[in-house]
């Protein structure tokens, strides 16, 4: 399935198909079948100046083709080593376990594709990774690219853990708890003791989030019996820690105040 045109990762539910998961013959076929040519677009004038414009259907084309569908940025703030240093550094620091592609993208950024959903929420998972190199250690932000990305302008999506406190566990599969989680955001993967049954008092899902968006605090629930009684049940909604955003800065980390 495609990445949307805001970066967005293809919905995981049920098997994973990743490289790890396929043969070589099997992910020959599927780079193929996923891959497509674009036509060139023609260029159109609007007050005399030239533009472009592509349907969101070629832009999430475009994100396949270029194996972005689990890209992330990496911020450096106060230097990094050299790219073809940070090409082995980063996999191995940040443990990564698939394949991935690491480039510079501008002044202290890298483009980091990753290949597999894990490493693509491991990455976002964590305030920053320190990348050590001959005893200095330099401290590298992650950041989930999208297709407009502006380097001066950090992006208002982050990853979060939420719960569902008291949500009966007949609802903890997780097809369930990421049909409540999307009224938060994109729900990514449910966390260990979820997928286990192992803490049948809550159920926990890491989703990606917009930060400039309000959060609901809890979700209705309901089953309809076969009387057409509706039978309901607010469940509700804790977050851990969300970052705040700027909009005056245009950076994670903090607010306006």
């Amino acid at each position: 399935m495609a990445a949307s045109a805001s970066g967005q990762p293809p919905s995981e539910v049920g098997r994973l198909v990743t490289p790890s998961t396929l043969t070589y013959a099997e992910s020959l076929r599927l780079e193929k079948t996923n891959i497509k040519p674009l036509p060139l677009k023609p260029i159109t004038y609007l007050h005399g100046e030239p533009e472009v414009i592509w349907e969101l259907e070629e832009v999430n084309q475009m994100i396949v083709n270029e194996n972005l569908e689990y890209a992330v940025i990496g911020k450096f703030s106060y230097g990094w080593p050299d790219i073809q240093d940070l090409r082995k550094l980063i996999p191995k620091q940040c443990e990564l376990k698939g394949e991935c592609n690491i480039g510079l993208l501008s002044n202290r950024h890298v483009l980091i594709r990753a290949t597999l959903l894990e490493d693509y929420v491991h990455l976002l998972s964590k305030p920053a990774f320190y990348i050590t190199q001959n005893s200095w250690s330099f401290p590298m932000r992650t950041l989930k690219w999208d297709p407009l990305f502006n380097p001066e302008e950090e992006t208002t999506t982050a990853i979060a853990w939420i719960s569902f406190p008291s949500l009966p566990p007949n609802f903890f599969g997780e097809e369930a708890v990421f049909s409540l989680a999307a009224a938060v955001g994109k729900p990514l993967q449910v966390d260990l003791a979820t997928k286990n049954k192992t803490r049948p008092s809550c159920a926990r899902v890491k989703v990606e989030v917009n930060l400039l968006k309000e959060f609901p605090k809890r979700i209705k629930i309901g089953m309809r019996r076969n009387n057409e009684e509706l039978m309901e049940k607010w469940i509700k909604i804790n977050y851990d820690y969300v970052p705040k955003y700027c909009q005056t800065c245009m950076i994670q980390g903090h607010n306006e105040e």
